[in-house]
Parts: C-alpha cells; structure tokens; sequence
C-alpha cells in the first residue's frame, strides 16, 4: 500500500506505474481516493472547528448563568447540543469515508523500482545471470515421478484416495532426501547469520490483508470455516506478520529470519505434463528467509537474498540462473522481485523454484511496523523474503542433475552428514 500523501502530491506519477503494471482498470481508483479523501480532510476540518466553538460556547453557558441571563444560557446549551449532533454525525461519516478509501488504496499496486524492466507478463522478464553449466546426460531423463517411482520414492495413488490430486505420499530414501534437503537450507541459513524459526502455521485475517494482495488471498489461502484463521501459503506470511504493530530498535537492524514451514495453496495447475506430478500441489514445505531492514538497506539486500539462494543451489552443483522480473509480473505489494530458475536436464530448460522479493514499505505500512529513531522520529521498515528451498520443486532439479544411467541418484557431499552417509541411492533390487 502506498502513503496516501505520495498520491495527494503525485496523482499522475501514481497512474504512470499502474500503466507500467497494465493495470488501466484501476487508473479510475486514484481520482476516486482523492475525491474520497478530499471529503475526508473537509470533513476533518468541520470537526476541529465544531470541537473548538463549542468548548468556547460551553464557557460562556456559565458566565451567562452567574449573571441570571437563563435565556442566554440556554442557547448557548442548544448550540453545544447541535454542534454534538452534528460531530456525532462527522465522526460517523469519517469511518465510512477512511474504510472506503482504504479499501482502494490496498488494490492500488505499490511504486515498482525504476530498474525493473517494463513488461506484460512473465514472458517479458529478463535473464540476469547464470550459475553453473547446464548438462544434458547421454540417456533419456524419465519424468521426475518416474524417477521416484523407480526408487520407491512416491505413492501418488494413495494420496488421492486419501485427499484427492495435489498431493502425494514421499517415502524411504526420497523421503529423507526431502527431509535431509529441508535440514540442509536450515543450517545453511543459521551458517549465514540467520535466525531459525519455526512459525504459526495458521494467521488471523488481519495479517492476511497485510502481507498480500486480495486477489493473492483469493488464489491461495484456505480459509478455516468459522474461525479468522487461513492456513499459510508461506511462512512469509507469519514471520512478517510477527512485527505487526511493533516499533523496532534501529539498531536491532537487520532483523534475518529463516523459517521452517508447511505450505499450503489452492491453486494447482491442470495444464500440461509438467503441472503433474510434485510441481504444483495443494501442500509442500519450504525453507524461506525474511528480511526486515531500514530502507536505504533494502535494495542490498535483495541482492544478497536471492545469491543465498543461488549459492544453496550451486552448492549441491544444480545449475541456476536468475531473472528479473518484469513490471507487469510483479505482484501489488512488490517494489522489485527475482525469480531463480534451476536447470531441468529432461525439458533442457530452466524452471523456476525460488523468488525474491523487496516489499518496499508496503507490508510495514498495512502492518503497522515502524523503526524507532529518537532524532528522526519513527518511520516504516522496510521488508524482504526469499525462497531458500521448496523441497517438492527442487527434488526435480536435484534428481534429474544427480541421476545415473541407471536410475541411482548421487548425494553431493553436504547432504551426506542428513542421509546417514549415504552418497548414493541405488535402485532396490525386485
């Protein structure tokens, strides 16, 4: 969410980024605000004079009355009585008025930064860098569900008696790579400074509206029926939510969290064999990183996040490489964000598993989350959060990058020590 003083002084620079979003449905939103608040502030002002005239009035009610001038007196009393009707009746108005103009202001996108590249969609984001050097093996790679299959990794038929498509059983050696990837990217993470989490996997609605779009809530979140509690799509959405309403130390910052959780999301995909298997599902785990900083910080950052991330996966020896997103790929809240795509051997392409993201002041501003500064006064944080792993999405590019010609996958030496020393998973014997 943007401050509301920046489209009172800026109303054109605020269209210009909802065109550079190709969001020209909203461009109406910004003249509506302004119309809004202006009835607000006017509104504002009626009361402030009102409160200041009849604390006068109420004075001279006793003046009068010393003197016996009752008549006086008692209009006077009328007076105060109708400025109370009246200030009754603003204060009413004032609520509507502030509910209705911060219900736009959340839909209306966040300031992106002038070094994102402007574009439609994500088929317009830019390639930064790559990492490593992508191989094609001399045999076919199998479908990555054929791989676990071939290693009693994976029971997707059971997971859809029990719960339906979307989700999966992972079992034996799979299962502990999965878990073993997720203690990696933990110690990975403490190794870097960061401080490990693990989070409350369902949150209020009013975190909800703070952390995300409504269109984001509406594609992704469950909702627990009768109870004000989603389960969370990511633990972004706790950690972030855990500085709602705080003033934070200026020189407690950076705040580095990384956070444990599972994940849950609506929305599955149903086109095309590669929205099959464990690419997207409704439940999975993730290992994130959160930053919450000063805002001249936060640009530094955002380059740090998403190299964690590289560096995690070039450390397995999966090659990686990073893409800018494009202006009309970001979400609303998102002043700028990275996607880290790994290598897929089987597609010879690059499919994404992480995303970084600088959040401006956006999240602070709708969470009420402030730096304190005795000199300066408070002013908003700003916040970041990156994906370190997502097991379901990078056991793809971990087993089509380790795998044999005989279906056996190597374990590169950092996992080891979580495999009981394995460095390889063979294919069982029928």
């Amino acid at each position: 969410m943007i401050d509301i003083k920046l489209l009172r002084s800026e109303p054109e620079l605020v269209k210009e980024n909802i065109k550079k979003k190709f969001q020209d449905d909203k461009l109406s939103l910004v003249d509506e605000v302004l119309s809004l608040d202006k009835e607000f502030r006017e509104s504002k002002t009626r009361a402030e004079y009102l409160r200041s005239q009849r604390n006068s009035i109420s004075k001279q009610i006793g003046a009068y009355m010393s003197k016996g001038q009752k008549d006086e007196a008692e209009e006077c009393k009328k007076q105060v009585s109708d400025m109370a009707t009246e200030l009754e009746s603003l204060s009413a108005k004032e609520t509507v008025l502030e509910e209705k103009i911060r219900s736009i202001m959340l839909v209306i996108p966040n300031i992106v930064d002038p070094s994102v590249p402007i574009g439609k969609d994500d088929s317009e984001n830019v390639e930064i860098e790559r990492f490593g050097e992508p191989v094609v093996p001399d045999f076919e790679v199998p479908y990555h569900v054929e791989i676990m299959e071939k290693l009693n990794g994976i029971d997707l038929d059971s997971a859809r008696k029990t719960s339906g498509n979307g989700f999966y059983y992972l079992c034996g050696d799979i299962a502990r790579l999965h878990s073993a990837v997720l203690s990696y990217a933990r110690d990975f993470m403490i190794d870097r400074g960061f401080t490990y989490y693990i989070p409350p996997f369902m949150i209020r609605s009013s975190v909800v509206d703070g952390v995300m779009s409504f269109s984001e809530m509406e594609n992704m979140m469950y909702k627990i029926e009768g109870e004000d509690l989603y389960l969370i799509g990511t633990s972004e959405h706790s950690m972030i939510g855990k500085f709602i309403d705080t003033i934070v130390e200026e020189s407690s910052l950076p705040q580095k969290l990384t956070s444990y959780s599972p994940c849950f999301r609506k929305e599955v995909g149903a086109h095309g064999i590669e929205e099959r298997g464990v690419y997207r599902i409704h439940q999975f785990e993730k290992q994130e990183m959160i930053v919450v900083c000063k805002p001249e910080d936060s640009m530094d950052w955002f380059q740090k996040l998403y190299q964690n991330t590289v560096d995690f996966f070039r450390s397995l020896d999966v090659p990686v490489r990073t893409l800018e997103c494009c202006s009309g790929d970001l979400a609303d809240l998102k002043v700028k964000s990275c996607d880290v795509e790994a290598w897929s051997p089987r597609q010879k392409k690059y499919f994404e598993v992480g995303s970084c993201s600088n959040l401006g002041d956006a999240q602070a501003r709708r969470l009420g989350i402030r730096i304190k500064n005795k000199e300066k006064g408070n002013y908003l944080a700003h916040t970041l959060n990156n994906t370190v792993v997502a097991p379901p999405r990078m056991l793809i590019a971990f087993l089509e990058n380790n795998l044999n010609a005989d279906g056996s996958i190597n374990i590169p030496e950092p996992l080891r020590m979580y495999m009981g020393g394995k460095a390889k998973i063979e294919v069982p014997i029928s």
